[in-house]
C-alpha cells in the first residue's frame, strides 16, 4: 500500500491543495483522494473542491467530487447522480470533509 500526504500552496490561483493520498493495493485497486480549497461559489458553497475514487482493473467503481459546473455529484455504475448533496449530511458541518 502506498500513502501520500501533500501540503501545498498556489498563491496565485487562491487555491490550496489540503490533502491527497493514493493507495495502491498489491492486487493493483486503487483509492485515491483529493481535497482543496478554494474560493466560495455557487457549485463549491463549502469552499472545497474534492475527488474520491475507487478504481479496479482500471476501470471506476465508484466515485464522489464536485467537477466545474457540476456541483456534488456521484459516478457509479457508469452513471452520475448530481443530486448528491454533502452538505445536507452534514459532512462539513461534523469536519467530515
Amino acid at each position: 500500500m502506498t500513502n501520500l500526504l501533500i501540503r501545498h500552496i498556489i498563491p496565485y490561483m487562491s487555491v490550496e491543495l489540503l490533502f491527497y493520498r493514493k493507495n495502491v493495493e498489491p492486487n493493483g485497486d486503487i483509492v485515491e483522494m483529493k481535497i482543496w480549497q478554494v474560493p466560495r461559489s455557487k457549485d463549491k458553497p463549502h469552499g472545497l473542491k474534492y475527488s474520491l475514487v475507487y478504481i479496479r482493473d482500471g476501470k471506476r467503481i465508484i466515485g464522489y467530487d464536485n467537477a466545474e459546473g457540476k456541483g456534488d455529484h456521484r459516478h457509479y455504475g457508469g452513471r452520475t447522480r448530481t443530486s448528491l448533496s454533502l452538505q445536507r449530511y452534514g459532512y462539513f458541518d461534523r469536519g467530515l470533509l
